[in-house]
């Protein structure tokens, strides 16, 4: 079994999720008392959230892709960044180790074509659904991507700062996700990315009417499965 890398602490409450969902990959691939081989690098949030705000990505993506040295030099195989929203600075990290890197917008898209899907709606941060690093890879590989109206984007971006990166499940929150699921199917989306690691804590499958692909879980069991 190989040795998972991970970049965690954005927010801690999503890093814990990749570390059940991993594991549980792992349980149910090999049964009995097996789980994963990986190691954690968390990071602390409250830094990286500053530098983003302030628009300082490069001094951001310097400490995640120190991280990523620590986990190559720790022994880890892959690495992987347990957030969307940092994924703008994945070149930074990649260039940094010799270890592959596992792009969460890649696997994500893998998932997305097997079902045979075109249109999406990317729901994330402000900076995931407005700035192209994210979108533009989904693009690229075929897809057809739509995000919220302004407002709805502010409501989508709120809510994960405000609530879910603290832990806090609202079911308000939730019908307010779900109404906005809801326009973007009327404009076509046949599924719905949740591209911020934390949304998954808010919205299952059960509550969107189109397909949902949740980031968190379709990058953990990618992980889990690498690792076997």
């Amino acid at each position: 079994m190989k040795v998972i890398g991970l970049i965690g602490g954005m927010s801690w409450e999503s890093s814990a999720e990749y570390y059940r969902l991993i594991n549980q990959r792992i349980k149910e691939k090999l049964g009995g008392f097996s789980s994963a081989k990986c190691l954690m690098y968390s990071v602390d949030f409250a830094e990286i959230e500053a530098l983003q705000v302030q628009d300082r990505w490069d001094e951001a993506g310097d400490i995640l892709a120190d991280a990523a040295r620590r986990l190559e030099a720790g022994g880890a195989d892959f690495i992987l960044l347990c957030t969307n929203t940092m994924h703008k600075v994945a070149d930074r990290i990649q260039n940094s180790v010799k270890r592959p890197f596992v792009h969460i917008a890649d696997a994500t898209c893998a998932a997305i074509k097997a079902q045979g899907l075109k249109k999406v709606a990317l729901l994330g941060t402000r900076y995931t659904m407005e700035q192209d690093f994210y979108k533009q890879r989904l693009i690229d590989s075929g897809l057809e991507v739509i995000v919220p109206e302004k407002e709805d984007r502010d409501t989508v971006h709120n809510i994960i700062y405000e609530e879910l990166v603290q832990g806090v499940v609202k079911h308000e929150s939730k019908l307010r996700y779900q109404l906005i699921i809801n326009c973007l199917q009327k404009r076509g989306a046949e599924g719905v990315i949740l591209g911020c690691t934390e949304i998954g804590l808010l919205i299952k499958p059960q509550d969107s009417p189109i397909a949902v692909f949740d980031t968190t879980v379709i990058h953990a069991q990618t992980a889990a499965d690498m690792a076997l």
